[in-house]
């Protein structure tokens, strides 16, 4: 049997056996991390320990030090309900059950469950757990896994998919419980420190809406209790910041059900949006940006050379119809658009870079399922930019554009991570293209001095592009904006321009969104500051408390002595100590008490969100403080430090 080249993650090579697992390669490496192999990484994919290796590949070994460690547990946990589920509805009919990045779920047919019933499931659970089950790999003949799910359809059609062709096929075993599997798993169930179900919801197999519908449980697990106990705590926190609840309860922003997917700004809401209009806007205008609007309705044709039409009629997410015996479609995107508004004109190469912004509002016809508030919606309001720019000019464009953009997420107190997403089995356009475009991403982002990441094969169809993450106050990842090399469209729709020496030269595009949208990107700042917002993009930022009604003209007065900010002044005949209590429920930055004191000599008592308080403050000297804080965009009420 020939040899197989192994790559270690520190470049060396070993030559082992055809056919040879990832444990015998970790054994080859030493006996005690051949011990200590949980799993394997190969080529990017986490395999089981027994995976056999039948070509040249790059391995990284997993043991329970391993960041991939967690992510075997929790299937293994996942396993670990199963059985659990098992015991307690035996009709139940299992489908899939992966982990997660915060711990797995189990879609189930053939059973009803609530979160009343996970208590009792999790007991059982917990008894597993605690009875350390050997969890075995073993082979069975296909044709026995075949007639063992006879009675499941969803087992069976794994089997016929990703399973085709196995003879024989992968099962792991603890206890009582079987399941079809290509794993990883730890070595027994009493690995598991800390396990907890989380919450149940409907789900579609294979997240096609066409399919059944399944339930789906929710959990975690961790190697120790204390990892639970701060995973929970979090989670805790995180339904305080839920943007949903706080959007409510300061009147933000609604999804009713006649517009799925698409929000609805009320007043409050639009004050922040017009906030962070304004400051793009800025931004854009720094960057060299022509303000452009192009329509939402469109013929399809608009999308079909570029390739977004097949891409999105594919992938089902394209709001198209026929009339007139013409296909029309709502835009998923604004490239299109605004490669017209560029080839409307012959081009000198004097002429680059041409800059193009637009506040664009597009639709996805994302799965109902997976909309989530402000967060995952159809229909969203992106702040594209698309500039068309030579060849020699796209380093520059590239780091001029990471300078704001490192602006932008110091303003809004998000730190940001990038990562180039390269090539994936969906591109078009050929390998040298792609590695230009992605040379240009990578030195814009080094001559910076900014770290990034590589997600392999993540980019969108038509060039690799930078992602990013904004990471909030509880330390969770959101993608949110992109920065995208284009050589193919212009290539695609025939965008040129003359360059000095006369000839025909084609442009090259660099797509961004610098929010994303303007909806995730709310969502993603109501969730990191909690709703105590700065005082920059507070719907209110000002609330004017007279003692009495007799003192409403006086605080009116100063009201219009801090016009510019958005003001009320509270009217209610309410005491002063309820005007207070719903000023901090509202979370408003500020608070100022007006008696008559504060009439007689002119000046105001301020009090902030955090219930520190000052007399006697002049209002040329708040109003002056005001100004400072809006414009340096500090992150929380500063007059009283």
């Amino acid at each position: 049997m020939s040899d197989v080249v192994v790559t270690l993650p520190d470049g060396s090579e070993l030559q082992v056996e055809r056919g040879s697992t990832v444990e015998d390669v970790a054994h080859e490496i030493g006996p005690g991390l051949g011990r200590d192999t949980v799993a394997g990484v190969v080529d990017g994919d986490l395999v089981a320990a027994a995976e056999p290796i039948e070509t040249d590949i790059d391995l990284e070994i997993v043991t329970d030090q391993s960041d991939e460690y967690l992510d075997v547990l929790r299937h293994s946990a996942a396993h670990v309900f199963a059985q659990a589920l098992g015991r307690l509805r035996p009709a139940a009919k299992l489908t899939i059950g992966p982990w997660t990045d915060d711990g797995f779920y189990y879609d189930i047919a053939n059973v009803d469950l609530d979160e009343d019933d996970l208590a009792a499931i999790e007991a059982e659970a917990e008894e597993i757990i605690a009875a350390d089950l050997p969890i075995e790999r073993v082979e069975r003949p296909r044709a026995e896994a075949i007639e063992i799910y006879d009675d499941n359809p969803f087992k069976s059609e794994i089997l016929e998919t990703e399973a085709a062709g196995e003879d024989p096929v992968s099962f792991y075993e603890q206890g009582d419980f079987f399941d079809l599997c290509q794993g990883p798993h730890v070595d027994s169930t009493g690995e598991i420190g800390g396990f907890s179900l989380l919450e149940t919801s409907a789900a579609y197999w294979r997240g096609d809406e066409d399919n059944e519908t399944l339930t789906r449980v929710y959990g975690t697990a961790f190697p120790t209790e204390d990892g639970l106990a701060e995973f929970l705590e979090r989670r805790e926190q995180a339904k305080e910041r839920d943007h949903r609840k706080i959007g409510q309860e300061m009147d933000l922003f609604s999804v009713p059900e006649h517009s799925p997917g698409c929000v609805h700004f009320h007043p409050n809401g639009m004050a922040m949006r017009r906030e962070l209009e304004d400051y793009i806007r800025t931004k854009n205008d720094e960057l060299g940006y022509e303000e452009v609007w192009t329509p939402e309705l469109n013929k399809a044709e608009l999308w079909k050379p570029t390739g977004h039409y097949e891409n999105f009629t594919e992938q089902g997410e394209m709001f198209n119809w026929e009339q007139d015996d013409t296909e029309y479609g709502l835009k998923p995107m604004n490239c299109a658009n605004h490669a017209y508004l560029y080839g409307r004109e012959r081009r000198s190469y004097r002429d680059l870079p041409i800059r193009y912004s637009e506040f664009g509002t597009v639709y996805r016809n994302e799965q109902s399922g997976e909309l989530s508030g402000m967060l995952r919606v159809r229909g969203m309001t992106q702040d594209d930019g698309h500039a068309f720019v030579r060849r020699d000019q796209i380093r520059d464009e590239i780091t001029h554009t990471l300078q704001i953009i490192e602006e932008i997420y110091s303003d809004a107190d998000l730190d940001v991570l990038y990562k180039i997403e390269t090539k994936g089995d969906n591109a078009i356009g050929s390998d040298d293209i792609w590695s230009d475009a992605t040379d240009a991403l990578r030195e814009a982002l080094e001559s910076e001095g900014l770290d990034y990441e590589i997600e392999d094969g993540e980019a969108a169809f038509y060039g690799p592009k930078i992602g990013l993450n904004a990471l909030d106050a509880l330390g969770r990842e959101w993608t949110i904006g992109t920065v995208q090399v284009d050589f193919n469209i212009p290539e695609r729709l025939d965008l040129s321009y003359v360059g000095e020496d006369n000839d025909e030269h084609r442009p090259v595009v660099v797509h961004r969104a610098l929010l994303g949208s303007f909806e995730r990107f709310m969502g993603v700042l109501i969730e990191h500051f909690g709703g105590d917002f700065p005082l920059w993009l507070a719907p209110e930022q000002v609330r004017i408390l007279p003692v009495s009604d007799d003192n409403i003209a006086y605080a009116q007065s100063v009201a219009d002595d801090l016009d510019g900010f958005r003001t009320e002044v509270e009217t209610r005949s309410w005491t002063v100590g309820r005007k207070i209590r719903a000023g901090h429920d509202d979370r408003v930055p500020y608070m100022l008490i007006v008696g008559d004191t504060e009439e007689a000599d002119g000046t105001v008592s301020v009090r902030d969100r955090a219930e520190r308080e000052r007399d006697g403050v002049s209002v040329e000297a708040f109003g002056d403080h005001l100004e400072r804080e809006r414009d340096e965009k500090l992150t929380s009420p500063a007059f009283l430090d």
